[in-house]
């Protein structure tokens, strides 16, 4: 009996998301606003409200799931 063992490797793509980008979340934010600006990109990234000016730092994974759009890009 022969074992063979296989490499298999998943790599998902991360989203191009750079600092000064605002972006728009699943939920919104208590103030009532669901803009957030990106102070921090990278394993974790800080957001800050753009209502309220309340920052947080999450996950990328988390960030990534509840991402709806940008409402602008950094340098546009």
């Amino acid at each position: 009996m022969e074992i063979v063992l296989v490499d298999v490797t998943i790599r998902r793509e991360c989203m191009d998301l750079k600092v000064g980008d605002v972006i728009k979340m699943k939920k919104s934010h208590p103030c009532g606003t669901n803009a957030w600006e990106l102070r921090r990109v990278g394993m974790d990234i800080r957001i800050r409200c753009t209502g309220c000016g309340h920052q947080i730092m999450l996950p990328r994974k988390q960030v990534e799931k509840a991402f709806r759009g940008f409402v602008s890009r950094s340098g546009q």
